[in-house]
């Protein structure tokens, strides 16, 4: 015999899914309201913050805490140097971190969290520029604030119309907006965000270049035209990348030999034994420069599908070579 209570009809299955579909669509009309309240603030706002010399420390408590730790991440990853400090340890000596040059951005939905309105007329004082993000444009944070974003929302998605749900999606949405807008204004490009997110797949693609991960010096395969294919196969062998360069006196790379050439050269019936690397090279094998993205090595490779690609200097002279399993590594591709 279950001892399982009796669950309330909210918990069936069709109800669980109108509930689910009620909050989407509170949410999303919270942040569609969003649009027609834009205007000069936001835009005063975005300039505020392009003049500022420091930083943009964001603040909130609770649900809205959580969102301006969201947000001051966010700013920082876009190119507007932030923080976070959390407005009851502010009170206790974290209010230090704030300078003259930096700018507050402030979070509440009601602008009466005392937390942070204690602190605001100490911000005022020290001559910091101060932004609401506040759900009620009369507030004591909105009355402080040298601009004020309106994100109030007419009803919560909690059905107790109590727990911050749309409000906090509104405060979201309007931290993104700033962001973006601001990115925006910066002319912060795909190179800029790479290099906030040098561990991401982005800033690998865009920061790793052919001669960060390229085999180069004694790890390099290569043999002279006149090699024979035993002395060709020892070196491919050796090196254990399933290639070899072909390169001239110079040291200019002419060809390339693969495990593909050789399978076709086995299905000719010919007598390897007597064949020498010149005459089994493919001429005019795919290079590419060091400087070059890694990415850009990727691509060929997946354009020609080869595994292994020649890198040369400005004179054709071989100095690496890069496979796709080096790329793998590097995690590249």
């Amino acid at each position: 015999m279950s001892s399982r209570p009796d669950l309330p009809p909210t918990a069936a299955p069709e109800a669980m899914l109108a509930r689910a579909r009620t909050t989407f669509d509170i949410e999303a009309a919270a942040v569609l309201g969003l649009k027609d309240r834009v205007g000069p603030s936001f835009v005063d706002a975005v300039r505020k913050i392009l003049d500022v010399r420091g930083r943009v420390v964001v603040m909130g408590m609770g649900k809205s805490g959580h969102v301006g730790r969201k947000i001051a991440a966010t700013l920082a990853s876009t190119g507007t140097p932030a923080m976070f400090v959390h407005p009851a340890e502010a009170s206790h000596g974290d209010l230090g971190m704030i300078k003259a040059v930096d700018l507050v951005l402030a979070i509440s939905n009601s602008g009466e969290v005392e937390e942070l309105t204690v602190i605001l007329p100490v911000v005022k004082r020290q001559g910091v520029p101060l932004i609401a993000i506040t759900g009620r444009v009369d507030s004591t944070l909105a009355r402080h604030a040298d601009i004020v974003l309106d994100s109030g929302v007419e009803k919560e998605a909690c059905p107790l119309n109590l727990a911050p749900t749309a409000s906090t999606t509104a405060q979201m949405a309007l931290g993104d907006a700033l962001a973006v807008a601001l990115l925006d204004a910066r002319g912060f490009g795909t190179e800029d965000f790479a290099r906030s997110h040098p561990g991401g797949a982005l800033g690998r693609k865009l920061l790793t270049h052919v001669s960060d991960v390229m085999r180069s010096g004694d790890d390099v395969p290569r043999v002279a035209p006149e090699a024979g294919f035993t002395d060709l196969m020892r070196e491919m062998s050796a090196k254990g990348l399933g290639a070899t360069a072909v390169v001239d006196p110079d040291g200019r790379a002419i060809g390339i030999f693969t495990d593909g050439d050789l399978r076709r050269q086995v299905e000719t019936g010919a007598d390897l034994r007597a064949l020498t690397a010149r005459d089994v090279m493919h001429v005019g094998p795919r290079t590419l420069r060091a400087e070059a993205l890694a990415a850009e090595a990727a691509e060929l490779m997946e354009q020609h599908r080869i595994t292994s690609v020649l890198v040369v200097d400005a004179s054709g002279v071989l100095i690496g070579v890069l496979s796709i399993n080096d790329l793998m590594r590097a995690k590249v591709i």
